[in-house]
C-alpha cells in the first residue's frame, strides 16, 4: 500500500490538482471569514439591542432572542438543508455558495451574537450605572463606556469560534458546494488513493487553521491581564 501511495504521488500534486485544491482551500476559508464577518456585525447589533430596557423595543427583542436560540440549538446541517429548499423554492437559479453564505451567516450570528452579549454583561454593573449618573444614552453609554472594556473580552472566544468554524463549512459539502473537504470527495472518486486524498485534505485543514489558533491564544494571553482592574 506504502509503495502505491508513493508512486500515486507525482500524479496527484499535479500543478492542476494543487490549484483545484487550493481554489477549495479558499472557498472554505471565504466561508468561514464571511460568517464570521457578518455575523460579528449582526451578532453585536443584536446583543445590543437585546440589552435594552425600552418597552417598544420588547417584540424585537422577544423576535431575535427566538431566532438567536432556535439557529443556536439546531445542528448546521439542518439549517443548510432547511436554507437550500427554501432558497430552491423561491430561487431555483441560485448558486450553491450562496445558499451556504446564508447558512453560516445565520450559525455565525446566533452564536456570536450569545458571545457578545456574555461580553457587554461582564462589564460590572457600577460602569452602567455611573454613565447613567452622566446623562449618557444607551448607546452612548454602550460606545465610550461598556464596549471599550468589553471587546478584550469578547475578542478571544470569537477568534476561537471562528477557528471552529472552519472545520463545520466541511458541511457545505452535501449540497454541492466546492469546498475542501468536497473537493477531496471529488479527488477520491476520480481514482486516487482515499489515504492520500483525505491525508492531504487532513493537512490543508491543519495549515489553514493552527496559524489561526496560534494567533488566537496569542491574542488571548495578551489581552488577558487587561480583564484585571
Amino acid at each position: 500500500m506504502l509503495a502505491q501511495l508513493i508512486d500515486e504521488i507525482p500524479r496527484f500534486f499535479s500543478l492542476y490538482n494543487v490549484i483545484f485544491l487550493l481554489q477549495a482551500l479558499g472557498i472554505t476559508f471565504a466561508l468561514s471569514a464571511l460568517g464570521c464577518g457578518v455575523g460579528f456585525v449582526l451578532g453585536f447589533a443584536i446583543a445590543a439591542v437585546r440589552l435594552t430596557s425600552a418597552r417598544w423595543l420588547a417584540p424585537v427583542r422577544f423576535a431575535i432572542t427566538l431566532a438567536t436560540e432556535t439557529f443556536r440549538r439546531v445542528p448546521f446541517l439542518v439549517t443548510l438543508m432547511l436554507v437550500f429548499f427554501v432558497f430552491q423554492a423561491l430561487m431555483p437559479g441560485i448558486s450553491t455558495f450562496t445558499i451556504a453564505a446564508v447558512s453560516v451567516c445565520l450559525i455565525a450570528t446566533a452564536y456570536i451574537a450569545e458571545i457578545v452579549r456574555s461580553g457587554l454583561e461582564s462589564v460590572h454593573r457600577t460602569q452602567w450605572d455611573a454613565a447613567l449618573t452622566m446623562n449618557l444614552s444607551y448607546w452612548q453609554t454602550l460606545r465610550m463606556v461598556i464596549v471599550p472594556q468589553a471587546w478584550r473580552i469578547i475578542l478571544p472566544p470569537v477568534f476561537g469560534f471562528f477557528v471552529m468554524f472552519i472545520k463545520d463549512t466541511a458541511l457545505a459539502s452535501q449540497i454541492g458546494v466546492m469546498e475542501l473537504a468536497f473537493a477531496g470527495k471529488t479527488m477520491a472518486n476520480k481514482g486516487f488513493s482515499a489515504t492520500l486524498v483525505y491525508l492531504t485534505v487532513m493537512v490543508m485543514y491543519f495549515l489553514l487553521s493552527y496559524p489561526l489558533a496560534r494567533f488566537g491564544k496569542h491574542l488571548e494571553a495578551r489581552l488577558a491581564p487587561t480583564r484585571n482592574p
